[in-house]
Parts: C-alpha cells; sequence; structure tokens
C-alpha cells in the first residue's frame, strides 16, 4: 500500500545534532542548534520560570486539568500582546489584533500559513536569501509558491538592504513576505530602523501582507527595540500577521509556548479573523498545552516575577554579545583581519562565512559543529571552549 512513500532524509538541525551526540570526543562543541546556554554550557531554567512554576505545580493539584480553549489561555493573551506591541499601543487600546496560543512559533507559522492559504491562494509567499529553512517547508506544506528575495551579502557578511527592497517591490499584489523583525536566522544580520521605515512605504503601497517571524525578542538591541518593525508597521496602518516564540527568551523548549497575532485594521474584522483563527487551530490540534501558557502570563504580570525575567534576559543578551566580541578579539590575535561581522550581527546566530568543505573540517578534525550553510549558535560559546573555537577558526583561514 505504501510503496510509494519516499523515504525521509531527516532535518539537517536534528541530525547533524544527533551526530554531535554520536562523537565519542570529550571535548566537542555543538554550535549548530539554536539552544541558549549559559556559561557552564548547560541550558538554564530560568529564575523567573522555576519562582513561577513552584506556584503553578501547587495550584494545580487542587484541580483538575481541562482542555484550554481552541485559542489558549486568556491571561496569556493579556500578557503577550503588550510585550510584542508595547502597553499602550493603538493596535491594542482598539482591539483590532486577533490572537491565538500556538504550539510555539513554527505552530504559529502553520496556523497562520493555513488561515492565508483559504483566503490568498494564489499568493506567493517570498522569503529571505538565506532563512530558517522550516519556513520554507511550512508554506510550501500549506500549497504556497515561493520565492527568495535578495538579502544576506556572503562578501561583505552585511544585509544587502538595496536588493532586498527592489526585490520586494516587484511582488504582486496580496503576495506574502516574509521578514525576520530582529536577530535574523542565520544570518544574524538585521535591517536598522531606518531600513524597515523605507520598507514600510513599499508593503503599503504594493498592497503585500507582511509577516514577521520573531523568535528572539530581547537578545537583540532590547525587548521594545527588537520589537520596532512589529509595532512601526502597526502603527502605519498595516494589516500583518506576526508569529512569535518563547522557547529561547524564557528557555521552555518542550512547553512549546509560542503565539500568532493577526492586526486587523478595524475591530469588527479582528473579530472574524479571530474566528478563523480557532477553526484553523480545530483543523490542526484542537487546543494547546496549559503549562507553558501559565508560566509565561504569570511572570509577564507579577511585578516581582517580570523583574526577574528582565533581568534573565538581559543577562542572555549581554551574555551572547560578550561572547561575540572574545570571539572577535582572539580571532584579531590570531590572524585573521575579517571579524567584524561577529559583532555586528545580533542575537544568537552568527554567519561565519565558511563554506562546506570548511564546515567538514571543523567537524573531522575539531569536533565542532555548524550548520553546513555555516551558520553558528554563538550561545554555545563558553570561556572554556572559546580557545579552541578560535584556533580552529584560524587554522581554516590559513
Amino acid at each position: 500500500m505504501f510503496e510509494q512513500v519516499t523515504a525521509y532524509l531527516g532535518d539537517p538541525i536534528f541530525s547533524l545534532v544527533e551526530q554531535f551526540h554520536n562523537d565519542p570526543n570529550d571535548a566537542k562543541v555543538n554550535l549548530s542548534i539554536g539552544l541558549y546556554y549559559n556559561e557552564q554550557g548547560k541550558i538554564p531554567q530560568l529564575a523567573s520560570v522555576k519562582q513561577a512554576l513552584s506556584v503553578i505545580q501547587t495550584e494545580q493539584l487542587k484541580k483538575p486539568s481541562l482542555y484550554l480553549p481552541m485559542e489558549g489561555l486568556p491571561a496569556y493573551r493579556s500578557a503577550v500582546l503588550p510585550l510584542i506591541f508595547g502597553k499602550d499601543h493603538p493596535c491594542l487600546l482598539e482591539n483590532r489584533v486577533a490572537f491565538a496560543q500556538t504550539l510555539g512559533g513554527s505552530g504559529a507559522l502553520k496556523i497562520g500559513a493555513d488561515f492565508l492559504h483559504n483566503y490568498y491562494a494564489n499568493a506567493t509567499v517570498w522569503v529571505s536569501d538565506p532563512t530558517w529553512e522550516n519556513h520554507k517547508d511550512i508554506f510550501a506544506g500549506a500549497g504556497f509558491k515561493l520565492k527568495s528575495y535578495p538579502y544576506f551579502d556572503s562578501t561583505t557578511l552585511r544585509v544587502d538592504c538595496k536588493a532586498m527592497l527592489a526585490a520586494i517591490e516587484q511582488a504582486a499584489p496580496q503576495d506574502i513576505i516574509l521578514l525576520h523583525p530582529c536577530c535574523h536566522n542565520p544570518t544574524g544580520a538585521d535591517i536598522t530602523p531606518q531600513q524597515w521605515d523605507t520598507l514600510i512605504p513599499i508593503l503599503q503601497q504594493k498592497q503585500l501582507i507582511p509577516f514577521l517571524d520573531m523568535a528572539y525578542q530581547g537578545l537583540g538591541k532590547g525587548l521594545n527595540e527588537d520589537a520596532y518593525a512589529i509595532r512601526a508597521m502597526a502603527k502605519a496602518g498595516l494589516t500583518l500577521l506576526v508569529a512569535n516564540s518563547f522557547s529561547k527568551i524564557f528557555s521552555l523548549y518542550g512547553e512549546r509556548i509560542g503565539a500568532l497575532s493577526v492586526v486587523c485594521e478595524a475591530n469588527e474584522t479582528a473579530e472574524r479573523v479571530q474566528g478563523q483563527l480557532k477553526a484553523t487551530i480545530r483543523r490542526n490540534y484542537s487546543s494547546p498545552p496549559t503549562l507553558g501558557a501559565q508560566i509565561v502570563s504569570r511572570v509577564l504580570t507579577e511585578d516581582k516575577l517580570i523583574q526577574t525575567w528582565l533581568q534573565d534576559v538581559e543577562q542572555m543578551r549581554v551574555r551572547i554579545n560578550s561572547m561575540r566580541q572574545m570571539l572577535a578579539n582572539k580571532l584579531l590575535t590570531l590572524g585573521v583581519s575579517q571579524v567584524e561581522h561577529l559583532t555586528q550581527q545580533q542575537g544568537m546566530f552568527s554567519y561565519t562565512g565558511f563554506n562546506k568543505e570548511q564546515i567538514t573540517r571543523l567537524r573531522t578534525n575539531y569536533s565542532i559543529y555548524l550548520l553546513d550553510s555555516g551558520r553558528m549558535c554563538v550561545a554555545g560559546l563558553t570561556n572554556d571552549n572559546i580557545d579552541k573555537i578560535a584556533q580552529a577558526f584560524a587554522a581554516l583561514q590559513k
């Protein structure tokens, strides 16, 4: 019956993690998967999450665990929307944002893609070149045609904003433009607020639908700064979709906690979109899990916990930036001249510029694991492994 089914080649990131685990070298280093590690090389449980969890677990013993509504925990909506858009943003005051708790950021992309395909089946989805590979699979899986717009200049290791804007101007009305508002995955190269301000009128004039994927809010410039593009587009009156995730900034990976927000032109429209998001969720997984939403909503709404969490996120951001600077400094002392991109890029990832042959040498000779694209997870750098990594990187360029 299933002889025509082809073999799954595996996800390149998860397959590489498996290869890393099978490497017998005790000094091996995993810079592939997007996980935040602390200075000890461990995935931390945030102090704010631990405190919230202790209270939640006590409360759960007193009542049965029931299904959440299709759109998720109501308190979660109230907590998350101000974080994304700002407490007093007009779109929130006018109640014109449809919202759903989702299964991580990937779930938000999937629900958004399915929702859009119901109404814009002939649209093309434009993604950056390069982008997170699962972006392509999710939107192609929803039935969309895909095109890419230039984004990253592999020579300068920076954003080619001029080429990006020129390509987006060629999109047809009601095409969908997938954008990274901060901490671009996989390059770590972001466009500036001034460049966002140049893009917004193009999106308006061409009647395009921006879909922003924000998985790392707070790990670039800061929580408010990283949401600049989202808030500016909403303020300009654009209809847009936002997928966000709390996997990294809450260190909640297995809980699969994310959200989809759809900014509409009016409250009445938002109510109808809200209903269709619920219908889309019902066709996929019916309702989301409870625990992650309880943790996030409690942390974001209790004064003591949110102050602790803000410190947690800032500590993550500062550590990542310090590792970037330290690696750049060490490479300079080893005779590598092109290091500016390491400190100019933002967030958990950096495009090293290494080719596939160099990446293979890193794995074979040094047990250092990067993706074939050259993407490095900067959060995997620690004081204990950075000398080894710098020496290996320098050796590749001699």
